[in-house]
């Protein structure tokens, strides 16, 4: 090309195509969420405990994308990521609860827990480590599994950030999770509340489950949970008596002592048509709402220390709805500490140093 050929100045593309008109720019909150950061509800990111204390976050979501103690189907290392994005839209105005969560309180994203694959003993480290540091925020935190061997480090570090024995646990579960050992492996996803028990960072009759079905544990685990004076509640009595007077009745044996809860959901609760994405799911489960319902219910009532929702496989899930559901849980546990909150009964804690 000649020099007689060279535009003399520069075309100016967005004139002519009618997109110098200056649009309007929209904050990351306002943005789709599929555009943007990729944070639970586009929460700001505040990784360190330190920080989380002195900006006095109410709840801080953590990730805890670990699943190398799965004993069935795996996927659940992906859980958190798929939690997180597991909604159509970033609004926390609650039409159950008539509240907007984001108005009352203050919730961070906290980021994930530093695990790395097929090192199971750091991984539970690194996850006792983090929700031992925002545990120790005064913040409560929501931690976002992962398999249900998390529960281990994770309700550990809640009751080190309080005290041990302190808290109760009310674990939503189609299976117990209190085996010894799965093939002599101690630390497997069907063992964490026999760990909780045995290292007294939770007294046996002040752990309650609720949902349990199946074939699954064997008598002898039957057994060592009764010596422990656990509580649980089948399916079969839901059925029969309705979720509501379940729920009021776990409430009242996880307080038989202690002032605080620690709530553990693992999404295998629902039955695999609500919620088919999960490592070990078990037919004649509860309803979704069933289970928004009873977490609403729960957290509305007591003072909550912290809650994992765990064992959410994305490979295996079909249109994202157990990852929606996990979502959804998390939502209503915050919309109804937002509710306490608004009620003057305090949600997040001053803990000494």
């Amino acid at each position: 090309m000649g020099t007689e050929d060279t535009p003399t100045t520069k075309p100016d593309f967005a004139a002519r195509n009618g997109w110098d008109v200056g649009f309007p720019r929209f904050e990351d909150e306002a943005r789709p969420v599929y555009v943007g950061s990729s944070t639970f509800g586009k929460r700001p990111l505040v990784e360190e405990g330190a920080a989380i204390g002195e900006q006095h976050a109410d709840v801080a979501i953590v990730g805890a994308p670990f699943d190398d103690a799965v004993s069935h189907r795996p996927g659940a290392r992906f859980g958190p990521r798929a939690i997180r994005d597991g909604t159509y839209q970033v609004g926390a105005q609650s039409l159950q609860l008539d509240i907007d969560a984001w108005r009352y309180l203050d919730v961070v994203d906290a980021g994930d827990a530093d695990v790395v694959p097929a090192w199971l003993e750091r991984g539970h480290a690194m996850i006792f480590d983090k929700v031992l540091d925002v545990a120790g925020s005064g913040a409560v935190p929501i931690v976002l599994g992962g398999d249900h061997s998390i529960t281990w480090p994770s309700a550990s570090a809640v009751a080190q950030a309080h005290a041990p024995r302190s808290i109760g646990i009310v674990h939503f579960d189609a299976h117990a999770d209190a085996a010894d050992a799965s093939w002599g492996v101690l630390a497997g996803h069907g063992t964490p509340m026999r760990r909780l028990i045995e290292s007294d960072a939770v007294a046996g009759r002040n752990f309650v489950q609720v949902g349990l079905r199946g074939y699954w544990p064997p008598q002898e685990v039957l057994d060592w949970m009764a010596e422990q004076g656990m509580r649980w509640h089948l399916m079969r009595e839901i059925e029969e008596r309705g979720a509501e007077a379940v729920v009021d009745d776990a409430i009242a044996e996880a307080l038989d002592g202690p002032e605080l809860v620690y709530l553990s959901v693992d999404i295998d609760v629902l039955d695999p048509g609500m919620a088919p994405g999960t490592g070990t799911p078990e037919p004649g489960g509860l309803l979704t709402r069933e289970l928004l319902r009873a977490v609403r219910r729960i957290v509305g009532r007591v003072r909550l220390a912290a809650m994992d929702i765990v064992e959410v496989s994305p490979p295996f899930d079909h249109a994202e709805v157990t990852a929606m559901a996990a979502h959804r849980v998390a939502m209503e546990a915050i919309s109804a500490l937002a509710v306490r909150r608004r009620n003057g009964a305090p949600v997040r804690f001053e803990l000494e140093a």
